[in-house]
């Protein structure tokens, strides 16, 4: 499908870009509009950027380890400003805090090893879930 945007963010302190500027090119190459807000946002500033850049998903890459606690800030500031989009985590993600992210509203978690037809196709799969519900 054309026309999907999704913005992508390092949330924190998390200096490494190298994985999520792979991943933009990525979704660049499958046909995503890509918004890519640069290093050290915050929760507010990604969502902030979400509503003016009216895009169909959040990208959010972590590697730091504060994955439970910046995430579902992430979808709060969202939520507050009034939209349901889905936000989506990548990086280093233990299986057990998988659930816990699904129950603050990540709606999916790549992690290392994923190839670029799989983060491609999860993250348009996570943008037109609810037209499948």
């Amino acid at each position: 499908m054309a026309g999907e945007r999704i913005l992508v963010a390092k949330v924190g302190l998390d200096g490494h870009d190298r994985g999520i500027k792979v991943v933009a090119r990525i979704l660049r190459d499958a046909g995503f509009e890509v918004v890519y807000t640069g290093l050290f946002q915050t929760p507010e500033t990604v969502a902030a950027a979400a509503v003016d850049e009216d895009v169909d998903a959040i990208g959010l890459s972590m590697l730091s380890g504060a994955h439970m606690t910046l995430a579902p800030m992430v979808v709060e500031e969202v939520r507050k400003r009034g939209i349901e989009i889905p936000v989506i985590l990548g990086g280093i993600v233990p299986d057990h805090d998988l659930e816990a992210l699904a129950e603050c509203g990540i709606t999916t978690v790549l992690t290392p090893g994923a190839s670029a037809e799989e983060i491609a196709d999860r993250v348009r799969a996570a943008i037109h879930a609810d037209e499948h519900a």
